[in-house]
């Protein structure tokens, strides 16, 4: 991938009060644009010391100048549309920051990109606790403010901004002597170390400095030593072989939404294809898939062979998307996206029965609406890992089972434009995986736009180039 020079937020604010002369009319706008969703004069952000400088691709860098929250309107846990523990039912629904969009808007696709990236860090800054976490409570532990500090880094922030700042200082108080980075009780000790070895590398590389080599040292260490494999004393016969849970030790069930986080955490502090524990996490991901191959016979295991993924054959009930009518375990969207990303991690071209038969069910099922075979549920864990998956494949479109050739990533900022609270946020009707905390959607979000990035569609495709590169 080519390396990005990314536009400033000040070069997007001046082509946006630019534009001004344009008729809201014209652009369809109501006229009560607000917060982040298209920049008006006399508005900017509260804190100025964004510097113009190079950051991780698809982010939007260099906020100087000064836009106003509403009053009354502080995001921290409890506050309406945050991470608080309001049921559903109690809950207003949140006011949409844009009702449709116009051929204007449509027109100019980055700059929505970027504009709804500040919207969404604007939120997070006044969502963001005292103690710089964006986790609701204890029970959800760092995850979501892991997430939300991943997508932040990813969006430009350069090591020094405020929020940032926090928040990489209350995830610095969950490191542990083991290596780790977890919460108290270490439930979830490797599904947060492994978000965290992303988070701190990035930190790392924001800052420049090696402020974090030991962290990330430590915590690559440390999330190795939660896989299920010959070097820990699990044999490849094992169905957990290869696999990753939650937490660490011998009693945590493997799935493939956690050996997806760990093969993912690897190869972004540098570790190749054929990285041991890469290999290993391949047959555990390979046994996910509904297909028959060597180390997943169908016969043996009563999945069904339609090439997508499940969550996890070693608890068949805890699969959310439930059996099929013949009992087999039943696939769907997001574990397929996580599973053909982690099989393409691993080296595998674009010619093997395992990446060919998951990119068909892909083809077969391919959408924005629904997270396929669990409706809204999971929905924005869905976009997060198609995002992912279809950048790693290289994709800038892709054709589904009729024919039809998708700008996945113009498709992907047009749905969330209109989804976009208007406070800058996100959130899900549905309860499932904590997507009601805007907080942990929001940083979602946050990622799937850097993967949205005009520039990324100037890449090339990984799977090619590996096969150019070895005829």
């Amino acid at each position: 991938m080519k390396k990005i020079l990314l536009t400033t937020f000040a070069s997007v604010l001046t082509l946006a009060l630019g534009l001004s002369a344009v008729s809201a009319q014209e652009r369809g706008e109501s006229g009560n644009n607000t917060r982040g969703g298209g920049l008006q004069n006399g508005e900017s952000t509260r804190r100025g010391g964004w510097n113009n400088q190079e950051q991780p691709q698809g982010g939007v860098v260099g906020r100087g100048q000064e836009q106003r929250r509403g009053q009354g309107q502080g995001r921290g846990p409890g506050a309406r549309g945050g991470s608080g523990g309001f049921a559903a039912s109690e809950v207003p629904a949140p006011k949409k920051m844009r009702e449709s969009l116009s051929e204007f808007q449509r027109a100019n696709l980055e700059v929505l990109r970027q504009q709804m990236l500040v919207g969404a860090f604007m939120y997070l800054e006044e969502a963001q606790s005292e103690s710089g976490s964006f986790s609701s409570s204890p029970r959800v532990g760092i995850g979501p403010t892991l997430v939300c500090a991943i997508g932040i880094l990813r969006a430009g922030a350069p090591i020094d901004d405020p929020t940032l700042a926090k928040a990489l200082k209350y995830l610095e108080s969950a490191i542990r002597e083991d290596g780790g980075v977890y919460s108290e009780g270490g439930r979830l000790a490797s599904y947060e170390s492994c978000l965290a070895l992303v988070c701190f590398d990035l930190a790392n590389k924001a800052a420049g400095d090696g402020r974090y080599d030991a962290t990330v040292a430590n915590a690559e260490k440390f999330v190795r030593s939660t896989q299920y494999n010959e070097a820990n004393g699990v044999s490849p016969d094992d169905e957990r072989f290869g696999g990753i849970g939650y937490g660490a030790g011998d009693g945590t069930r493997p799935d493939l939404s956690n050996t997806q986080f760990f093969v993912e955490a690897l190869r972004e502090v540098g570790a190749g294809e054929d990285d041991q524990a890469i290999q290993d996490a391949l047959v555990f991901v390979s046994r996910c898939q509904n297909l028959e191959t060597e180390d997943s016979p169908t016969a043996s295991s009563g999945k069904g062979s339609d090439g997508g993924f499940i969550y996890t054959f070693v608890s068949p009930d805890e699969n959310p998307a439930g059996q099929e009518v013949d009992g087999g375990l039943r696939s769907y969207g997001s574990m397929t996206y996580a599973g053909l990303k982690s099989l393409i991690y691993a080296g595998l071209t674009k010619e093997d029965p395992r990446v060919e038969a998951a990119t068909n069910w892909i083809r077969e099922n391919y959408t924005l609406t629904q997270n396929p075979g669990l409706g809204k549920r999971g929905l924005y864990y869905y976009y997060h890992t198609l995002s992912k998956c279809l950048n790693v494949m290289g994709e800038k479109e892709f054709v589904d089972k009729d024919g039809v050739a998708h700008d996945w990533r113009s498709e992907l900022i047009e749905t969330l434009a209109l989804a976009q609270n208007e406070d800058g946020s996100w959130v899900n009707d549905d309860r499932m995986w904590y997507e009601t905390d805007a907080n942990l959607v929001t940083g979602y979000v946050m990622t799937v736009l850097t993967y949205c990035a005009e520039e990324e569609r100037e890449g090339e495709n990984p799977v090619d180039a590996k096969e150019e590169s070895t005829k």
